[in-house]
């Protein structure tokens, strides 16, 4: 992390702010991308491993949808709103370790 030191302040190089901002984003985006990840691999498992199977839950699982009061289509979203934030916010705590980009100056040091 460098800093720039400008009179009494400090203040960090934007680039390393940039950089951060860029390791958020891909950090959230895949995070995102495995949480629906696990929603496909809940419709595989309860449908015996096989595609036929997944396809057979998800159709029930629409057909459902489309046949509901509004009543029960706000808790549906309610429900899959809750169960998507939990997971993303279970596989963002596996994933602590890279919440903190690295810094290539200090691994080149770490090296040797």
């Amino acid at each position: 992390m460098s800093v720039i030191t400008q009179g009494n302040s400090t203040s960090h190089d934007r680039g390393w702010w940039l950089y951060l901002a860029l390791h958020w984003s891909g950090i959230f985006a895949s995070s995102l991308l495995m949480s629906w990840g696990l929603f496909a691999l809940f419709f595989l498992v309860i449908g015996g491993f096989s595609l036929d199977g997944a396809m057979l839950h998800i159709d029930n699982f629409a057909s459902r949808y489309v046949a509901a009061d509004a009543d029960r289509v706000m808790r549906f979203k309610v429900v899959l709103a809750g169960v998507q934030l939990a997971s993303i916010a279970a596989i963002l705590f596996f994933r602590r370790g890279a919440w903190i980009p690295r810094d290539p100056k200090l691994e080149g040091l770490a090296r040797g």
